[in-house]
């Protein structure tokens, strides 16, 4: 598959302006930490590549900034701007220990009881273990809780018999005392999750997991009010809109912009570039409900209307690295055109030095694509975003990365 789509950019005179539209994943916090992620991140690969970055507060009802930049010898102003939900994040995470244990008996039943868990495995191996991870921790924390309350039990009943002597008042004090301290165990557990991120972690692939495949209609809200975002910018005099979908933001972007699309775009309109980032497209697409997921997949893979490229590393043990998320799915049609996979290369485009430090710290690899690289390929986020060609023509006549994975694995393929 060779990249061969619409070229709706302006030209090489004048100032290229661009407005991006990000869409995080399963984030609790604030859009603010990604502006300054853009700072630092940005400042560090100027000084790298040898352009002109700055950005700048942005005015308006929506969260974002403002970029000018000197890139390849030719000015570009850029605006981004936040799509958030971190809100819904939060409200999903706000779950008690015990409500968190019945989602791990419900997710795991999703994933296992309905075929996917297998599937995934023989995708990759990497993000099925990230998903292990929380149930084995939770699992873990739940024994030494169970370990706390036999013991402080029969600490107490001996306290009991030593300094009051035999009484049936005494069991039943030492039964107290030991779910007590058993509760009190799990609550330090809970308390200390921003260093494990079990909890986080199991939320995460609740929320996923939770109607199996299809969205919550809060979230369906939300993800209309980003396209309705989307469309206010095509509207407008530009030379291109991107869209940036990152880990669980890459599948709610194909469904927004798949439905932007069947509405209808403007006439004359912008470029329009959707980059996926980290995709992990298959914990939703292989479930038995994600019929408008994989719909929107099909239909988003064969239109002309936008140019779709998708990145990833093989690095990076969070995301399904490589995998055509059309392909594997099983619904990729007669005459697909996108996306167009490329490979991030950590372990080349950073020095061995940096990579070495990285390798281990999983999350912070998984945003490695909205941050400096020491040698920087194809791939450089500061340049597709701040850069003054459109997506199309950055990736114009390159070829998907040899190391593709294209083989149909979903056990369910239905659509909506």
């Amino acid at each position: 598959m060779v990249v061969a789509a619409q070229d709706n950019s302006a030209g090489e005179a004048g100032v290229f302006r661009r407005h991006v539209l990000y869409i995080p994943g399963y984030d609790p916090f604030p859009p603010r930490r990604y502006r300054e992620l853009y700072r630092s991140e940005g400042a560090a690969q100027a000084a790298i590549s040898g352009y002109r970055l700055a950005i700048q507060p942005r005015a308006g009802e929506t969260y974002g900034w403002r970029v000018a930049a000197r890139i390849e010898g030719r000015e570009v102003e850029a605006e981004v701007e936040v799509l958030v939900w971190s809100d819904l994040v939060q409200q999903s995470m706000a779950q008690g220990i015990a409500a968190t244990y019945l989602q791990l008996v419900r997710t795991a039943w999703a994933y296992i009881g309905h075929g996917a868990l297998n599937r995934l495995m023989r995708l990759r191996k990497g993000p099925m273990i990230a998903a292990l991870y929380p149930i084995a921790v939770l699992i873990l924390q739940a024994v030494i809780a169970l370990l706390v309350l036999f013991l402080a039990a029969k600490a107490v009943a001996w306290a009991w018999l030593v300094l009051v002597g035999p009484g049936s008042p005494g069991h039943w004090v030492a039964i107290l005392f030991g779910l007590l301290a058993g509760w009190l165990t799990l609550r330090g557990f809970r308390a200390m999750d921003h260093r494990v991120y079990a909890y986080y972690l199991m939320h995460d692939y609740a929320f996923t997991a939770g109607l199996k495949g299809e969205n919550p209609p809060a979230l369906e809200r939300r993800m209309a009010e980003f396209r309705a975002r989307i469309r206010a910018a095509l509207e407008r005099d530009l030379d291109e809109v991107l869209v940036v979908g990152h880990s669980s933001g890459v599948h709610l972007a194909v469904s927004i912009l798949a439905d932007l699309i069947r509405e209808g775009l403007p006439a004359r309109r912008p470029a329009l570039g959707f980059l996926s980032l980290g995709q992990v497209v298959p914990m939703v697409s292989f479930l038995p409900r994600a019929g408008r997921l994989r719909g929107d997949l099909a239909y988003l893979s064969t239109r002309v209307e936008l140019t779709w490229v998708d990145v990833s590393a093989p690095g990076d043990g969070c995301s399904f690295a490589l995998c055509d998320p059309v392909a594997v799915t099983g619904v990729a049609p007669e005459g697909q055109r996108w996306p167009l996979v490329l490979s991030a290369a950590f372990s080349q485009t950073l020095r061995p030095e940096t990579w070495r430090a990285l390798r281990r710290r999983y999350f912070r690899l998984h945003f490695q694509y909205l941050c400096a690289f020491d040698r920087p390929g194809d791939y450089d986020y500061f340049r597709i975003t701040a850069g003054p060609l459109t997506l199309a023509e950055r990736f114009r006549g390159r070829k998907p990365s040899a190391s593709r994975i294209t083989r149909p694995l979903s056990p369910h393929r239905s659509v909506a």
